[in-house]
């Protein structure tokens, strides 16, 4: 059985008070929550000799998570993205004849639901079994998206060392929405350096190429004979600057890939860590998944380990819809509306090996 603490992580200028929620099982893996964007904030994975270590990104306090340095070139450190997850191009969409502008906040384009996206709310938690429910009401018009959003994500832990994610969402008004956690992960433990040695498989024959504004082009290209050919594991650092114009244009990987069909839950992508024997499964039930290679991390960053974060020093698994859906009719829809409820799951499967 999971046990659960809650306590208080800090609190905003408002004098509104931020909780931590720390889903711990049997193993002594644990996974702490915040509710302000209802971000992932750490998590301890036993390597192949039973040691813990925190294997993602993120600050000791809140005033990391507020500090205007991080929200200027904000990476959205394990929060949860949303209204739409990854990126809109020119800031707008049109649904049912009308057009709706949004925020910019990536120039002219609008990137995890703008500005001030969901990773910057405040979520009410709720327990559960083995977990923590977070909530968050998105009004009519907020950052220009259309409809009264009511979405919720439920984190949950099991003996298996499985975290789960599981959203859902409604709307009173057709909308768009596309939610997906951005969880940092490196399995040597955040802090520890470089993950170029980590090898990573994708199950996934093709990609979506993007423009010079990293937003899709429509074209759906095959992998094969490129480096972005990841359905046999290859080392994240092992082609990354390769001539190649898609990784010139992402500074390396920053793209989204389309899985493998299937239905349900489905595995996703697989990532091992030599050094520590750290194995980690991502399944779910998304038709996307966007593999980014932590290529702007600058060192302006300082985590909870208190080592800065450089280029490539941990990489992101986003699973998703695709970027630019509303404005890409060949993609699958992400369109949501009254009487239909939007729902998603993935999982985290920590292993080790020899």
């Amino acid at each position: 059985m999971t046990s659960i603490d809650r306590v208080t992580f800090g609190e905003l200028a408002d004098g509104t008070g931020i909780e931590k929620w720390t889903l711990t099982n049997a193993n002594g893996m644990s996974v702490s929550v915040l509710t302000w964007g209802a971000t992932i904030q750490s998590a301890l994975v036993p390597d192949r000799d039973g040691r813990l270590a925190n294997v993602t990104l993120g600050f000791a306090d809140l005033a990391g998570y507020t500090d205007p340095a991080y929200l200027a070139g904000n990476p959205f450190f394990g929060s949860t993205v949303g209204r739409y997850a990854n990126r809109i191009g020119g800031g707008s969409f049109t649904l049912d004849g009308e057009t709706f502008k949004l925020s910019q906040n990536e120039g002219q384009v609008t990137l995890h639901g703008g500005s001030h996206g969901f990773d910057q709310r405040v979520w009410t938690a709720e327990q559960v079994e083995d977990g923590v429910r977070m909530s968050y009401t998105s009004a009519d018009g907020e950052q220009g998206f259309p409809g009264t959003l009511e979405a919720s994500v439920t984190f949950t832990l099991d003996e298996r060392n499985t975290l789960r994610l599981d959203y859902a969402a409604t709307t009173d008004r057709p909308t768009v929405v596309a939610l997906t956690n951005h969880a940092y992960w490196n399995l040597s433990g955040e802090g520890s350096g470089t993950a170029a040695g980590h090898l990573l498989r994708i199950d996934a024959g093709h990609y979506t190429p993007v423009d010079a504004t990293l937003i899709p082009t429509g074209v759906i290209e095959e992998v094969a004979g490129t480096p972005f050919d990841f359905r046999e594991f290859h080392a994240i650092g092992e082609r990354v600057r390769d001539e190649h114009p898609q990784l010139g244009i992402g500074r390396g990987y920053d793209h989204n890939y389309v899985l493998d069909a299937g239905e349900g839950l489905r595995t996703a992508a697989v990532v091992r860590d030599p050094a520590s024997g750290r194995e980690m499964t991502i399944e779910t039930t998304e038709p996307g998944l966007q593999f980014y290679s932590g290529n702007f991390l600058d060192g302006k960053l300082r985590g909870g380990s208190g080592r800065t974060y450089r280029q490539g020093d941990a990489f992101a698994l986003e699973t998703q819809h695709f970027p630019d859906s509303p404005n890409q009719p060949d993609f699958p829809s992400t369109v949501l509306r009254p009487g239909e409820t939007y729902v998603s799951t993935t999982t985290h499967v920590f292993t080790t090996f020899a």
